[in-house]
């Protein structure tokens, strides 16, 4: 089997994925949104405890975790905060996605759980965030022929999820 790409309208706790990536701060602290409900999936306090005992990750970056209750590992990358597409933010976005990947490669995970990093309260535009993401991953697979994984978006929106569709479309990016 080769890798793939996959977006799927389901909640990211529910994928059953080997990794789950958090959309996390450079803290690596708690926070709301996508992070906070994978926190409370993990076991809170557990979690926390080894993201403090990293202490933080720079932006466009990744650092992985055990997965405690919700996944075997958690991988947790730091998208940029968007301020006018000029700051680095494509770069850093794009840099996210292909750590966490690295990562899952080498800890040997056949299946990851991606949100799409940066397009909530650090407010990156849905549709260059799906360019980024999508151009990073399917990068990240033709770079990668000998990995075999099921790279996963998980979407709850119908409009995020319609407009993940058709960029992947128009990038010529074949998804599930």
């Amino acid at each position: 089997m080769s890798s793939m790409i996959e977006i799927r309208k389901c909640g990211i706790t529910s994928t059953g994925a080997d990794a789950v990536v958090n959309a996390a701060n450079s803290s690596l602290r708690q926070g709301g949104g996508v992070c906070g409900v994978i926190f409370n999936a993990a076991g809170s306090r557990q979690l926390q405890e080894a993201c403090d005992q990293i202490g933080r990750c720079e932006t466009g970056n990744a650092v992985i975790t055990d997965g405690f209750a919700l996944s075997r590992y958690i991988i947790h990358a730091v998208g940029p905060i968007y301020q006018d597409g000029k700051h680095h933010e494509p770069q850093d976005l794009y840099s996210c996605y292909r750590c966490s990947l690295d990562l899952a490669k080498e800890y040997d995970c056949h299946s990851i759980a991606f949100p799409l990093i940066s397009s909530g309260i650090f407010s990156y535009p849905k549709k260059e965030a799906w360019r980024k993401a999508l151009q990073a991953c399917d990068d990240w697979i033709k770079e990668n022929e000998d990995a075999s994984i099921q790279i996963i978006f998980t979407i709850i929106d119908d409009g995020v999820y319609d407009l993940g569709i058709s960029t992947a479309e128009e990038l010529g990016i074949l998804v599930k």
